[in-house]
């Protein structure tokens, strides 16, 4: 599982330290490794390609043989290209992207050891917050499979470069400021900045298990009083709990924890909130695209639950 691999190459790590691996060099290399990253995604996404060549019709993504080589490329023509039992995008979506952003934080936070002698606590907050969600993320692994991006999209350069080289390095951009850009941080600030992260988990954590419940067993004593609407596919959307709310309330979540993840990075530049702003802007899109999906498969029943839950995101907001 994710969360195997990520105990594991915490343990590779540890180990590696205890025989002198210098960790805290990994910051100077992270322009070098980002674009060996990028070339690494390239060359798969090419693989990949030529792979899907020769795969039947049925294996292909919807929209992934359009004809333009670029775009399909870019997008990708399989929808979950494998070799034997091997899936390139169940192991890619997550587990290379989510360790490796997890990895150049501890190594960003050791060079801050070897720079001032001790990490600081806005340091600790982006590491400890980040790593709750990679641990999250990967001991819940197996609800991806339900995601637009398993279920609809192509394993092309747009995911191969988003999981291996733009995850990691991007996301890292909060701890990367701090090592360069100290930035003092009391105690009472700092458990302020904790309490809107845990506000942020909790709503997303729960949103997701109530979802993740209710899709496994819908009669489960947890979910099985909630009320719901019907649909022609015969299933049913949840109308009350986390997504009577607003009708994506794990976006909501993410985007609190995100803002808690840049506060320890002060306010005197706007590079560590650009993961934020990225962020909303990615989930306001992907929250479009999943109504036009709904939309699209549960036709009435979605219009019904759009009036009966008028706020996308943020609740009396948008």
């Amino acid at each position: 599982s994710g969360f195997q691999a990520l105990a594991l190459t915490a343990l590779l790590v540890g180990l590696g330290a205890c025989a002198g691996l210098p960790l805290g060099a990994l910051p100077e290399m992270l322009l070098p490794l980002a674009f060996a990253a990028t070339l690494t995604a390239f060359v798969l996404s090419l693989f990949l390609y030529v792979k899907a060549l020769a795969a039947p019709v049925s294996a292909l993504a919807p929209g992934g043989s359009s004809g333009n080589p670029i775009y399909d490329f870019f997008l990708g023509r399989e929808l979950n290209p494998r070799i034997c039992s091997f899936d390139f995008k169940y192991f890619c979506e997550l587990r290379p992207g989510l360790i490796g952003w997890v990895l150049i934080n501890l190594a960003l936070l050791v060079r801050e050891v070897e720079l001032w002698g001790r990490p600081s606590l806005a340091m600790w907050l982006v590491n400890g917050f980040q790593l709750l969600y990679v641990g999250d993320a990967l001991w819940h692994e197996e609800a991806i499979l339900t995601t637009m991006d398993i279920t609809h999209d192509g394993f092309g350069f747009m995911l191969a470069f988003g999981d291996l080289a733009w995850v990691p390095f991007t996301y890292s951009l909060q701890a990367q400021f701090l090592l360069y850009h100290p930035q003092p941080l009391e105690l009472p600030m700092a458990s302020v900045i904790c309490l809107i992260n845990a506000v942020g988990y909790y709503i997303f954590r729960g949103a997701n298990s109530q979802k993740n419940t209710f899709r496994k067993n819908p009669t489960d004593p947890r979910v099985a009083g909630l009320e719901t609407i019907p649909t022609a596919t015969g299933r049913q959307l949840l109308v009350s709990g986390w997504w009577g709310m607003v009708r994506h309330p794990n976006y909501l979540g993410d985007l609190i924890m995100a803002l808690a993840w840049s506060l320890p990075c002060g306010v005197s530049h706007l590079l560590p909130y650009f993961y934020l702003l990225y962020f909303a802007a990615l989930l306001v899109h992907r929250e479009a695209r999943d109504e036009r999906q709904c939309l699209q498969k549960y036709g009435l029943a979605w219009r019904e639950y759009c009036r009966r839950v008028p706020y996308r995101i943020v609740p009396y907001i948008y």
